[in-house]
């Protein structure tokens, strides 16, 4: 009669197990996929918009879709190339697990951001964790520099492909496309060809359905 009692206890203990892990589950798959957009000062416009407009716009057609948020390098307000004025969301020292990291284009991509170490360390650590990750226009240049491009294929601004290839011989770096998929990486041209890449993600993740009703939705 007590051995009958240990195994009905060890049954008892596997099922509330079983049960907390099936919560835990549910409570996992109904989580928000977080989606981080690094806003560095002098962000462009286009870049920055494009996809965030497409990315929130999934909360309307899956539940619970993605969680959008802005990342700067301090928190602060920081001013787009074209001269609006962002309050950022988070700073990289508080910025919460990131799913999607999406990088825009900012002016100075090319020369003094690849120069700032916290930044490169940040993407660096950010971008090995997220499950995917996405560059526009000249954010390719802060991808690339962490070394994780390294023997992918990527593309970036049309007219900046040939200081990238310079820059970062060890990318497998393409032109004429409007983005490319390698792995967890899409890099885009940027511009108005930002939505491409997001759209594409969408069905990526979600599925055609949700792509479409985004698509519907933003016309």
């Amino acid at each position: 009669r007590g051995h009958l009692v240990r195994i009905t206890g060890r049954r008892l203990l596997a099922c509330s197990f079983f049960v907390i892990l099936i919560f835990a589950l549910v409570a996992q798959a109904e989580e928000p996929m977080h989606v981080g957009f690094l806003a560095l000062d002098h962000v462009y416009n286009s870049e920055l918009m494009a996809p965030y407009d497409v990315f929130h716009h999934t909360v309307f057609h899956t539940k619970p879709g993605m969680k959008v948020f802005t990342v700067s390098l301090d928190g602060k307000q920081i001013t787009t190339y074209e001269a609006l004025r962002i309050s950022p969301d988070y700073s990289i020292t508080n910025a919460p697990a990131i799913d999607v990291l999406v990088i825009p284009s900012a002016e100075h991509n090319m020369d003094s951001d690849l120069k700032n170490a916290s930044l490169k360390n940040w993407v660096t650590s950010t971008a090995t964790k997220a499950r995917y990750v996405v560059t526009l226009c000249d954010g390719a240049f802060i991808l690339a520099n962490t070394g994780l491009l390294n023997g992918k294929k990527a593309t970036t601004f049309p007219s900046d492909v040939a200081a990238f290839r310079k820059l970062f011989p060890q990318v497998l770096t393409q032109e004429g496309y409007s983005f490319v998929h390698d792995g967890k990486f899409l890099t885009s041209q940027g511009g108005a060809r930002s939505y491409d890449v997001a759209m594409y993600l969408i069905d990526l993740m979600y599925g055609e359905k949700v792509a479409v009703g985004v698509g519907k939705g933003l016309v």
